[in-house]
């Protein structure tokens, strides 16, 4: 990231209200406007991480990211510019019965408005523009969303310097750093679900995200190296029940291997084919896709796809 930046993340609040969209705006204390939830990246977090911590921090909200929803830039009296990203975040019953806020130095109040009034009250042009590109996608009724994330392994040793069955090669130190990077920017869109190659690389990766869950990880060999080198592999089970679930989930596997699992992703739910699923599954080791499906009719199609980096 560059100096000269400030980067920030955010998100649009909403919930369903009788049938109706509402969304969070938020009164600041000290520059008395009425804004989006969003705030700086703190030093070692992805762009994800700081809008789930950002969000809960102003609200007292816990969500889930759903779509990306638009990035804002603008110029900072301080003449630094700075990115904000945005993604949709729907605030569950359960969510806003656990919130805990009250007004303090930073945020005055939290407001629940139709859209109509939140164009009116929104304080800047940036935010307005971020409201419309969600009001599209709401206007697709595809809002409801769920994820699943193509992951690949972290950096692994080298297979040169490896003398046992590649099942078998572990991950190296920066693979095990990335490792345990990865289960904040995984649990910010909702990880539940753990499906990964039986191979030790896959299953040291998701080992950290496996802990802070609490939860198994289901093995499959149907997405493993070895089955690939086989011509084995069997992606088309695997993606099936996973969009049929409607649930989060990682699926972690191997380079080869990923672009069968994002063109069984498309083709299970009707999506056009196209170079963004190349892009998608060109993955750097510890990257991850994170594909946004529609939770009523997965059917409709791929509802977006964003591609993360491997953490440093």
């Amino acid at each position: 990231m560059t100096e000269n930046i400030v980067y920030a993340a955010g998100g649009v609040l909403w919930r369903l209200v009788e049938g109706k969209l509402r969304i969070l705006l938020i009164h600041r204390t000290q520059y008395r406007d009425v804004t989006l939830p969003k705030g700086k990246v703190d030093p070692g977090e992805t762009l994800a991480e700081t809008a789930v911590r950002e969000i809960h921090e102003e609200t007292g909200i816990r969500v889930s990211l759903g779509v990306p929803v638009g990035v804002s830039t603008y110029h900072m009296p301080s003449k630094r510019d700075k990115i904000v990203h945005y993604w949709a975040a729907e605030a569950t019953d359960a969510a806003i019965k656990a919130s805990s806020f009250v007004p303090n130095k930073e945020i005055a109040a939290l407001e629940w408005v139709s859209a109509k009034k939140a164009r009116a009250k929104l304080s800047y042009p940036v935010d307005v523009e971020i409201l419309d590109k969600f009001l599209e996608i709401r206007d697709k009724d595809v809002l409801r969303t769920f994820p699943i994330i193509a992951l690949r392994h972290a950096k692994a040793v080298p297979a040169d310097e490896w003398d046992g069955p590649d099942a078998s090669r572990p991950l190296a130190p920066r693979g095990r750093k990335q490792a345990n990077a990865l289960v904040g920017p995984l649990l910010a869109f909702g990880a539940r679900r753990i499906v990964s190659s039986p191979a030790v690389r896959c299953a040291k990766t998701v080992g950290p995200l496996s802990a802070a869950l609490g939860r198994r990880v289901d093995y499959s060999p149907l997405i493993s190296q070895d089955a690939w080198e086989e011509g084995a592999t069997d992606a088309r089970t695997v993606v099936g029940q996973r969009v049929r679930s409607r649930k989060p989930a990682v699926l972690c596997s191997h380079g080869p291997v990923l672009p069968e699992i994002i063109q069984e992703l498309a083709m299970a739910t009707g999506s056009l084919m196209g170079s963004h699923l190349g892009n998608a599954s060109g993955l750097a080791t510890g990257g991850f896709s994170v594909v946004h499906l529609s939770t009523d009719n997965p059917g409709s199609g791929i509802v977006a796809i964003e591609t993360h980096q491997p953490p440093a």
